[in-house]
């Protein structure tokens, strides 16, 4: 047996630690990230995290807010020993400084943005996991530009679906979660926006597999978090 996968802080442990959200202290989504990520521990891989500190202009707060930690960071660093990590978030975080990370500065709301610091990580992520503005526009823009440049096996997950924040969502627009349940309901995607709906369909045949769980894993509560497995 490995022993270091047999004593090792399991992902949740880490999260508590280190202060984040993710962990049991709130929304648990290390459970279900510890049980996905696991195998790729001690890989020399890429991980990408978009959206690095709560606040921010989904709160009201001005992207140019000053910035003073970056609990999931710290956690991934630690849980992935061996990978190189990259944070993107719309305020500065510049600041910190690891050998294994590099940050991105980049506005959600312009494709042309995403795809350029998208550009700039090298070799391209092998897990993505958007924990950025929550507007359902900006989580489907990441996911037309990022997802088709993962690798195959590559994992892709979208935080927090039940919640958008008002001064980013756009009225009438489909929710993330709503489109992926379409996927899964009908092999297809609807949008309320055709143009949309065409562009996911076209990346029907790179994804192997979707799952989506409800909040803290309840089956009668809202969607909470879509993992979405490239082929």
């Amino acid at each position: 047996m490995n022993m270091m996968s047999s004593t090792a802080e399991n992902l949740t442990d880490l999260a508590d630690r280190f202060g984040s959200d993710k962990g049991s202290t709130k929304h648990r989504y290390t459970e279900l990230y510890h049980m996905l990520f696991h195998p790729y521990r001690q890989q020399e891989i890429t991980f990408l995290e978009m959206g690095l500190l709560i606040g921010g202009p989904e709160h009201g707060i001005d992207k140019d807010r000053e910035t003073s930690d970056c609990p999931s960071i710290r956690m991934w660093l630690e849980y992935f020993p061996k990978a190189q990590i990259h944070g993107l978030d719309v305020s500065d975080f510049s600041w910190f400084k690891h050998d294994r990370f590099s940050f991105h500065r980049c506005d959600m709301d312009d494709r042309a943005e995403i795809a350029r610091a998208v550009s700039e990580i090298t070799p391209t992520p092998d897990i993505v996991l958007d924990d950025a503005s929550h507007a359902s526009h900006h989580q489907q823009n990441a996911f037309l530009e990022i997802f088709p440049q993962l690798p195959s096996g590559g994992l892709y997950v979208i935080e927090d679906l039940r919640w958008q924040p008002e001064p980013y969502e756009k009225p009438g627009i489909t929710k993330t979660a709503a489109l992926f349940r379409s996927f899964l309901d009908d092999r297809k995607f609807s949008h309320s926006d055709p143009e949309v709906a065409a562009q996911f369909n076209a990346l029907i045949p790179q994804i192997s597999g979707c799952i989506i769980e409800p909040v803290r894993y309840q089956k009668k509560r809202k969607d909470q978090v879509a993992v979405i497995h490239k082929r």
